[in-house]
């Protein structure tokens, strides 16, 4: 006879982020923060009287190992949801796995138009793409007084994605858009696009690359004498970290970012914004983690919302209460409009987006 079906005695998310390769400190910080929401919600009673269980699984960075990572999750660990993938490239290649299997995932970071836009109903991203962040740095152009713009962005889907939706937004506000270069994720060395900017005369430069990255790219353009504006974009810079990795080269660079960990009393939810804080510290992790780690820590209570809200684990069911979450997230109201082709929409939320200077190594919200 058959053994009776046992009943999975947790609830698992699994997690599809780069935790070795070039964007491993940006994914282990998501971890971490997802982690600690787990921990949070557990402590209360889990969902559905159970324990969530994060099964976390490192997809090197890679798109294709981003790929196999989603399959080992799905048919091998049974997770009805997941989220990730970090990186725009990662979790475009991820999307075929979830119309495949028909699983829904939860988007903490990537910023590509693409993701929302191309017909998967099994996606809800809870970050900006790069058009809304274009739109809601729009009223800021005039009053930073951008002329000319060239861009300086990672060679893939979230840095062309950011270059060419940004671009749209100022050409559309009378700005010419002047080079756009491209670096590999792993580059090192910067200097032959940093020369050809330097001899441009836009006033400022848009860059769209992890931390690390940046951190050398500050140091080579202090090194080469690359005088203009500095603004990032991506949400993805870790301000806190440029100032302890780049010192006096990233003095007066701009950053779009999606939370403001610096004025906790300026957050959507102080409360829980000091909570979260409060428990980041205590688990001795960098305060400069904190621009990444409340993605995981945010996706991850939304994952938990939608479960409660679906009163099951069943994937389509969890798919279906995504539309009816209502939260209040770290950075913003966490709830999903329609976005891509009809009948076959992606859930997009709408976060903050703020813009902030380091100042004498010091980080404060650009007041406009």
């Amino acid at each position: 006879m058959a053994a009776p079906a046992v009943a999975e005695e947790t609830v698992k998310i699994g997690v599809n982020q780069p935790l070795t390769g070039p964007f491993a400190a940006s994914g282990a910080y998501v971890v971490n923060g997802a982690k600690i929401a787990a921990d949070e919600i557990n402590a209360k009673g889990g969902v559905l009287g159970k324990k969530i269980q994060l099964v976390i699984e490192d997809n090197k960075s890679n798109p294709t190992e981003a790929a196999a990572v989603a399959e080992k999750l799905i048919t091998s660990d049974k997770t009805p949801v997941m989220m990730g993938a970090w990186g725009s490239s990662l979790t475009l290649a991820v999307m075929p796995k979830l119309e495949e299997y028909e699983i829904p995932m939860l988007v903490e970071t990537s910023s590509s138009g693409k993701i929302t836009t191309s017909g998967n109903p099994f996606v809800f991203r809870i970050s900006p793409p790069s058009a809304l962040e274009a739109e809601m740095f729009a009223p800021m152009v005039e009053k930073l007084g951008i002329k000319k713009v060239d861009f300086l962005v990672i060679n893939n889907d979230w840095g062309r994605g950011a270059a060419a939706d940004f671009g749209k937004m100022l050409k559309g506000k009378g700005v010419e858009v002047g080079l756009t270069e491209t670096m590999d994720a792993a580059a090192q060395d910067m200097s032959a696009q940093l020369a050809k900017i330097k001899g441009t005369d836009a006033d400022t430069i848009m860059i769209t690359a992890a931390v690390d990255q940046l951190t050398l790219l500050f140091k080579q353009m202090a090194a080469t004498g690359v005088k203009k504006r500095v603004v990032t974009t991506g949400g993805s810079q870790n301000p806190d970290q440029i100032v302890a990795q780049a010192g006096s080269a990233a003095e007066k660079t701009m950053h779009l970012t999606t939370f403001l960990p610096w004025s906790p009393d300026k957050t959507p939810d102080p409360k829980a914004t000091e909570y979260f804080l409060a428990e980041w510290k205590k688990r001795g992790y960098p305060f400069a983690g904190t621009t990444e780690s409340f993605r995981g820590y945010d996706g991850v209570r939304t994952i938990a919302a939608a479960i409660e809200k679906a009163g099951s684990v069943e994937p389509k069911a969890i798919q279906k209460a995504f539309w009816d979450v209502e939260l209040t997230g770290l950075n913003g109201p966490i709830k999903f409009v329609k976005s891509g082709p009809e009948g076959k929409e992606s859930g997009q939320s709408k976060p903050g987006v703020y813009l902030i200077e380091i100042s004498d190594g010091q980080i404060a919200e650009v007041k406009l």
